[in-house]
């Protein structure tokens, strides 16, 4: 049996043993939304860092390198500058006045409950988009590695957290998080130094990187993403904001005992989250150019690229640094990552269905019991919807993929937040109208894209001549929401909101 295969299976068995571990702790509505609020600052930094540090940043943003240079850069820069404003703005308040879902927070600071049905409506968009970037990454890696079809790797990904998520909820993706860092870290160390090692130093790496890549020492300037200035600026901004506005990093702060913690949180993933960036953009991405780029053993037959297409280009690395073991370990260690974020994901999406979406449109609370059921019935639902959508963007790249969510995150989420926590003016119809308004057009604007308008839809031209709406959907959110809450009178609330 190969050592992938193997690596594979451990990854399974590991995270199914963690799944029943926590399956006995309780089975509760706050133990499957917030693992009962009982994870450490320090454990749960790390759970952070294993959400964040996706399919995207290990699969993704290494194509991107492989492909376009150094103009990657952004993708490292952003989320770390929107890690900061979390901790600036967000980890504290939202502890302070959330329970189980942000929908809670909305809640408690504007007190109207339809905030629930925005709060659920952003998170499930926002989720599922999300998973097809992971499920993509999944569905490219299994098939690689087993000779399996796209559709039947992707549908054995849907299963497996499937039972994760549903059985062992929060603590069970908390735990698996944690594990999935800590190998994550420790692989992408070991790839770092192998590197540097098989090339002969950094200025060694650097210079086979300019002899072989098609740009030239244009791969280490600007220019390879071949953005406009335009779409250059909307990404940026929908990287930085975007991180406070994604729900399945906003839960976490639910799952520590007080607001101390949840900051604690943020510094210990910003550090973890910071080094593998320098180590992947340093290091790794032009390891892939330096030692996978031009091999034969990894091209395609037609030569145009390498097995598997561009997402597979740092276990090929992986490859010819330490042969078909080390391809395993680092294949079951990006199998890890995948599971991580996609438990994650989809907790997010289920809690918002069974706690905000359920309740909102009941008119009144359910039961604990019934509630619990709805979570996991709303579990199997999202795996299902996520299998589907992944099957049809399978061949876009994962890291493009996730900028699209931070786009639709920053315009919806983000806006709501701010204002409810800082403007006091604020009113729930002025929020729930910026709050669509940011949902509905930053969606339409990426629909009607290049890359989804042209690429997937086949249309000869875009609607709108960018895939980054930030800087149009971001400012008409904000607009929205303060227009209608001046017209509009605010609600009473607890002082303590």
């Amino acid at each position: 049996m190969s050592a992938s295969i193997i690596s594979f299976f451990a990854t399974i068995i590991v995270t199914l043993a963690i799944t029943v571990w926590a399956a006995r702790r309780g089975q509760s509505k706050a133990a499957l939304y917030t693992a009962g609020g009982e994870i450490s600052g320090g454990q749960n930094g790390l759970a952070i860092a294993g959400d964040f540090l996706s399919a995207t940043t290990l699969l993704g943003t290494t194509a991107l390198f492989f492909a376009a240079g150094a103009d990657t850069a952004l993708y490292y820069i952003c989320p770390l500058v929107g890690f900061a404003l979390m901790l600036l703005l967000i980890a504290g308040p939202l502890r302070r006045l959330g329970r189980f879902t942000i929908g809670d927070v909305m809640v408690a600071k504007l007190g109207d409950d339809r905030m629930r049905l925005f709060a659920a409506t952003s998170s499930i968009a926002i989720a599922l988009i999300y998973l097809i970037a992971q499920m993509v990454g999944a569905g490219t890696l299994i098939s690689v590695l087993f000779g399996l079809s796209f559709t039947s790797a992707v549908l054995t990904t849907g299963v497996l957290v499937t039972i994760y998520v549903a059985f062992g909820g929060m603590l069970a993706a908390t735990w698996v998080q944690i594990v999935k860092a800590v190998l994550l870290v420790a692989s992408v160390a070991g790839m770092s130094l192998l590197v540097l090692s098989h090339v002969g130093g950094p200025g060694a790496l650097y210079a086979r990187v300019a002899e072989l890549h098609a740009l030239g020492g244009k791969v280490f300037a600007p220019g390879g993403l071949h953005m406009d200035m335009f779409s250059a600026l909307s990404f940026a901004v929908g990287q930085s904001l975007g991180i406070l506005g994604l729900p399945h990093l906003l839960i976490r702060f639910f799952t520590v005992p007080d607001e101390a913690a949840a900051r604690k949180s943020i510094v210990v993933a910003v550090w973890i989250i910071g080094l593998v960036f320098m180590a992947l953009f340093a290091i790794i991405g032009p390891g892939a150019i330096a030692l996978v780029m031009g091999d034969p053993a990894y091209q395609t037959p037609d030569g145009k690229g390498i097995i598997g297409g561009g997402n597979m280009a740092v276990l090929h690395l992986a490859t010819a640094l330490g042969g078909l073991p080390f391809f395993g370990i680092m294949s079951g260690i990006a199998f890890a990552t995948i599971l991580a974020v996609v438990a994650g994901l989809t907790i997010s999406a289920a809690s918002a269905s069974s706690h905000d979406l359920v309740n909102t449109l009941r008119g009144k609370p359910v039961s604990d019991k019934t509630e619990v059921l709805i979570f996991r019935l709303a579990t199997v639902a999202i795996s299902m919807a996520a299998v589907l959508l992944a099957i049809l963007f399978q061949h876009e790249n994962v890291a493009f993929l996730a900028a699209l969510v931070f786009a639709i995150a920053a315009s919806t989420n983000f806006p709501v937040l701010i204002l409810a926590l800082y403007w006091k003016r604020t009113t729930a119809a002025g929020a729930l109208a910026g709050g669509f308004a940011g949902l509905v057009s930053s969606v339409t604007l990426i629909i009607l894209s290049p890359s989804v308008w042209v690429k997937v839809f086949g249309n000869s031209a875009a609607v709108f001549p960018s895939d980054y709406p930030t800087l149009v959907t971001v400012p008409l959110a904000f607009a929205v929401a303060i227009a209608v809450s001046l017209t509009t009178e605010p609600k009473a609330v607890p002082a303590a909101g």
